[in-house]
């Protein structure tokens, strides 16, 4: 059944692409945030109504809840599987994972599955069966991330169980406001430590009088409060 909450818009508008996730616990939950909060449409599925509720309590109204099993056609048809972009499936089952990525490839004809893997043992028969399997959370939001939008700036990672966003940006004609200027000057959003920068061929460690220039690829740490101000301010925004 559809949880009672509004949905997102789930028409795949422009570069934004509908998402639907099997598996409502801490990775689908932190997956879900950071994907519908840059743009994209999301559907949760998930089996034990006590998550759904604290999803309901927790995200935002436009992430799309959907209570039930997602090994379940019905389920995953109710979930809007026929026009999805991707299907993720992060349950703490290999084997539901599986099957329910399957079901979203060979019935909805759904482009990219991916699964999280639990035990390394199984990555061989997800591979072979086409199911991009990732043991890495944070490699599952990179991977979607990616190939959701080639033009994409920013890759974030969740790091320390969700407290904090390691960020990376390549700086561009948008972010001459800040190219030039050295640590001292950036005044970048609270409590973020920039802890590398990549120029060309070189990876440098910055010390307070480093500048950035555009082309630098950056990369920060921050609270995941912040993730959206720092890519922002990066962005020249």
């Amino acid at each position: 059944m559809t949880h009672t909450r509004k949905s997102g818009n789930t028409s795949g508008r422009g570069n934004n692409m509908y998402i639907i996730i099997s598996g409502g616990g801490k990775v689908g939950h932190q997956l879900g945030r950071i994907l519908h909060g840059k743009g994209h449409d999301v559907a949760i599925i998930e089996k034990k109504p006590e998550i759904l509720e604290k999803l309901s309590d927790e995200l935002a109204t436009g992430i799309l809840l959907i209570e039930g099993d997602g090994c379940d056609l019905k389920i995953q048809e109710d979930a809007g599987a026929r026009k999805a972009d991707v299907f993720v499936s992060v349950t703490g089952s290999d084997q539901d994972n599986l099957v329910s990525c399957q079901l979203a490839k060979v019935r909805f004809g759904v482009k990219r599955a991916l699964a999280r893997i639990n035990s390394q043992k199984n990555e061989y028969t997800f591979n072979e069966l086409g199911i991009e399997g990732v043991s890495s959370t944070t490699v599952i939001c990179n991977l979607i991330e990616k190939e959701m939008n080639p033009s994409e700036l920013f890759a974030v990672h969740v790091l320390a169980k969700g407290r904090l966003s390691l960020v990376e940006a390549t700086l561009d004609e948008n972010s001459r406001g800040i190219a030039g200027k050295n640590l001292v000057e950036l005044q970048l959003p609270g409590n973020t430590v920039l802890i590398s920068i990549i120029r060309g061929d070189a990876v440098i460690i910055p010390r307070g009088d480093t500048s950035v220039e555009i082309g630098d690829r950056v990369i920060a740490v921050t609270p995941m409060d912040n993730e959206g101000a720092l890519r922002r301010f990066l962005a020249g925004e």
